[in-house]
Parts: structure tokens; sequence; C-alpha cells
């Protein structure tokens, strides 16, 4: 009876995946119905400058009940509270270091206490040296893994268990396509941010049976922030950075269409699809002529 029912699964399988695939090709030609967030609490980290001003300002155009900013400099987390605020959002600030454990879940409990429940947690906060291992300091190298990536086992460990109990919620993680195509010139925040990709796709995996909790990774190419200031690539008309306006865009957007993953530009599914064929040689050479093996020499990377 166990036999014929792993039969029954196993040929079950490859229809269930034609479907999903189906379903998937449908969505993209067909408009697809958004998530209202107008009765969502949206927390930030990172909030106060980069892709996280922008993404309160996207949050706040579509409608977002309240947004919450954390951050570690009180002067930017002022000027973008006071901005959302001028668009007609409630919006609230709080000094957290992510990387902390304790601060984390002390500003958790602050945060339920003084604004409510958050049910969107956008984990954006996050460092970078742009230095090579052996050029790296040790303490520096702590501080890129203990925000990068520790600081989303905290946060989300802070607000996963409310949103399970009322089944409405959804983790997001600002990642980088460098997780998945490292180069050597920031070594640490590559590391972390592969760490941090292998955290989301565990946790989303985990969350498959639990109704009305989803997750969100978005993998950006090189954007133009602050944090990545100075940073040069070979040819920039043929890779020109993304806007930090246009991933927080597309970022709010995968949201509302509940989309698992999002690679900026689409360009970036052509480099995953070459480095599961390829070989090395043949990817080492890509590297050399985009110069991304070297372009982070003159990188001065901040946080």
């Amino acid at each position: 009876m166990m036999n014929w029912s792993c039969a029954g699964k196993l040929l079950l399988l490859p229809m269930q995946i034609i479907f999903c695939v189906l379903k998937a090709a449908i969505c993209l030609v067909l408009p697809t119905k958004l998530r209202d967030l107008r009765g969502d609490i949206v927390l930030i980290t990172g909030g106060g400058r980069g892709i996280g001003r922008h993404l309160a300002r996207e949050f706040a155009k579509q409608g977002a009940k309240k947004i919450i900013l954390w951050g570690r400099t009180e002067k930017c987390l002022k000027e973008t509270t006071e901005e959302i605020k001028q668009m007609g959002t409630e919006c609230h600030y709080f000094i957290c270091d992510v990387g902390n454990r304790e601060e984390v879940y002390q500003q958790a409990k602050s945060v339920r206490e003084k604004v409510g429940d958050v049910t969107i947690l956008v984990n954006n906060a996050a460092v970078v040296h742009g230095k090579s291992l052996i050029d790296s300091d040790d303490d520096a190298l702590l501080k890129s893994q203990h925000i990068n990536t520790l600081g989303q086992f905290w946060t989300t460990k802070a607000f996963l268990p409310r949103m399970l109990e009322l089944q409405n919620g959804h983790i997001v993680c600002i990642n980088s396509v460098l997780a998945l195509s490292a180069i050597p010139g920031a070594i640490d925040y590559c590391t972390s941010k592969a760490s941090s990709f292998a955290f989301m796709e565990s946790l989303a995996l985990g969350l498959l049976d639990c109704p009305g909790v989803n997750t969100t990774t978005v993998l950006p190419f090189h954007t133009n922030t602050e944090m990545f200031q100075g940073m040069r690539v070979r040819f920039p008309n043929l890779f020109p950075p993304l806007k930090p306006e246009t991933v927080a865009r597309r970022t709010v957007e995968a949201v509302q269409k509940n989309h698992a993953l999002l690679l900026l530009p689409w360009t970036m599914h052509i480099l995953v699809i070459l480095k599961s064929i390829l070989p090395q040689t043949a990817l080492e050479q890509i590297h050399r002529f985009s110069g991304s093996y070297t372009c982070m020499n003159t990188f001065k990377g901040r946080s």
C-alpha cells in the first residue's frame, strides 16, 4: 500500500511542477491582484537613508498604515520620519543596531507597545567594508556578519511569532546579486549576503504550511547609494548601476504580488543560468571581461 502511495505521488509531481510553471507564466502576462497595504504596519531596518529611505517613501505611496524605521544614525532617521509624515503616513523611528541581539529584542517590545504589531518586516540594514580578506580588520569582518546576517535572525525571531499568530505577515530581505556571484574586493559582504540568501531560502521552506505568512528576497545589482560610493565597473554603460528608487518600487511591488524572489535587473537571471552550466574557467573570463575581479580596488564601503 505504501509503495503504491509513493508511486502515485511520484507520478503527480511532474504535473504539479508543470501547473506551477504555467501559473507563474500566466501571472507574468495577466494583471495580478495587489496586496492592499492600508492595514499593514511596516518596519524597515536601515530605514534612515539609501534604499531604506526610498522603501519608506514607496510603502507610504502605496498606502501603508504605519511605517517604523530602525537605524543607528538618529539624524537620518529623523529626517526620513518627517518626510514620511509630510506624505500623510504615520511614521515612527527607533535607534537600533540590528547586530545587537538584546537591543533588537528590547526595541521590538517597544514597537509592539507603542505602535502595534508589525505585519511587514523589511531586513534592509547592511554594512560593507570593500577590502580583501588579508586587508580586512577582524572586528570589521565580525561587524558585517553580525549586521548583514545575524541581524536577520534576531529581527525575524522578534516579529515572526506574532505574524504566525495573526496569520498575516511578510518577511522581506534586501539582499544582493553578490550572494550568487561573489567578487574578491568585498569578501565580508559577499559572504554575509550568501548566508542571508540561505537564511531566507530555509525560512521560506519552513513557512510552507503557515497560511498568511510569506517571504520575498530581493537580489539587486550594484545600486547607486551612499554605501557603494566609489565602486567602479569596467563598462558603466553596459552595466549601469540601479537607482535606489527603482529597487524600492520593484520591492514593494514584489511584496504586493507575493513574489518570493526578485532579481534586478532581469538580466541577472542569465547570470544564474551561466553559473550553473559553464565551467569555472569560462566564468573567470566573464569576470575578467566585466572587470568585477578588480572593480573593488578603489572602493570604500560605508555603513
